[in-house]
Protein backbone atom coordinates (compact mmCIF):
# COMPACT_ATOMS: atom_id res chain seq x y z
CA UNK A 1 0.00 0.00 0.00
CA UNK A 2 1.10 3.36 -1.43
CA UNK A 3 0.34 6.52 0.53
CA UNK A 4 0.04 9.93 -1.54
CA UNK A 5 0.08 13.62 0.39
CA UNK A 6 -2.25 16.10 -1.29
CA UNK A 7 -0.72 19.56 0.30
CA UNK A 8 -3.37 22.43 -0.22
CA UNK A 9 -1.93 26.14 0.33
CA UNK A 10 -4.26 29.63 -0.62
CA UNK A 11 -2.74 31.79 -3.19
CA UNK A 12 -0.50 33.77 -2.22
CA UNK A 13 -2.55 36.95 -3.01
CA UNK A 14 -5.28 35.71 -1.04
CA UNK A 15 -5.65 36.87 2.13
CA UNK A 16 -5.31 34.27 5.14
CA UNK A 17 -6.29 35.42 8.51
CA UNK A 18 -5.44 32.27 10.72
CA UNK A 19 -2.08 32.41 9.20
CA UNK A 20 -2.28 36.06 10.36
CA UNK A 21 -3.98 35.19 13.83
CA UNK A 22 -1.26 32.57 14.56
CA UNK A 23 1.62 34.65 13.33
CA UNK A 24 0.44 37.44 15.79
CA UNK A 25 0.55 35.00 18.55
CA UNK A 26 4.06 33.79 18.30
CA UNK A 27 5.98 36.57 20.01
CA UNK A 28 3.56 36.42 22.65
CA UNK A 29 4.07 32.71 23.21
CA UNK A 30 8.04 33.78 23.05
CA UNK A 31 8.39 32.49 19.10
CA UNK A 32 10.40 35.73 17.80
CA UNK A 33 11.57 36.06 14.10
CA UNK A 34 8.54 34.71 12.05
CA UNK A 35 8.00 36.73 9.67
CA UNK A 36 5.07 35.08 8.34
CA UNK A 37 2.60 31.95 8.67
CA UNK A 38 0.27 30.64 5.78
CA UNK A 39 -2.28 27.44 7.12
CA UNK A 40 -2.80 24.90 4.66
CA UNK A 41 -4.39 21.55 5.01
CA UNK A 42 -2.64 17.60 4.32
CA UNK A 43 -4.81 15.26 2.66
CA UNK A 44 -2.75 11.52 2.97
CA UNK A 45 -4.39 8.86 0.85
CA UNK A 46 -3.75 5.55 1.11
CA UNK A 47 -3.91 3.75 -2.36
CA UNK A 48 -3.81 0.39 -2.40
CA UNK A 49 -2.39 -0.23 -5.98
CA UNK A 50 1.24 0.98 -7.20
CA UNK A 51 1.54 4.36 -7.32
CA UNK A 52 1.49 4.77 -11.66
CA UNK A 53 1.73 7.75 -13.52
CA UNK A 54 -2.24 6.65 -14.63
CA UNK A 55 -2.67 6.88 -10.46
CA UNK A 56 -1.19 9.82 -10.26
CA UNK A 57 -3.27 11.56 -13.13
CA UNK A 58 -6.23 10.97 -11.70
CA UNK A 59 -5.53 11.65 -7.81
CA UNK A 60 -4.39 15.22 -9.75
CA UNK A 61 -7.76 15.26 -10.84
CA UNK A 62 -9.22 14.66 -7.21
CA UNK A 63 -7.45 17.43 -5.79
CA UNK A 64 -8.18 19.78 -8.88
CA UNK A 65 -11.88 19.13 -8.60
CA UNK A 66 -12.23 18.09 -4.67
CA UNK A 67 -10.17 18.57 -2.70
CA UNK A 68 -8.59 22.41 -3.39
CA UNK A 69 -10.98 25.41 -4.67
CA UNK A 70 -8.41 26.13 -7.46
CA UNK A 71 -9.68 29.18 -7.89
CA UNK A 72 -8.39 30.38 -4.61
CA UNK A 73 -6.29 27.89 -3.88
CA UNK A 74 -2.98 25.88 -4.84
CA UNK A 75 -1.82 22.27 -4.25
CA UNK A 76 0.84 19.51 -4.85
CA UNK A 77 0.67 16.07 -4.79
CA UNK A 78 3.41 13.63 -4.16
CA UNK A 79 4.41 9.99 -3.10
CA UNK A 80 5.14 9.74 0.28
CA UNK A 81 8.84 8.88 0.62
CA UNK A 82 9.15 4.96 1.27
CA UNK A 83 6.04 4.52 -0.67
CA UNK A 84 6.07 1.99 -3.15
CA UNK A 85 6.25 4.20 -7.04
Amino acid sequence: MARVVVDVMLKPEILDPQGQAVQRALPRLGFDGIEGVRQGKRFELEVAEPVTDEALARIHELAGTFLANTVIENYTVRVEEGAAA
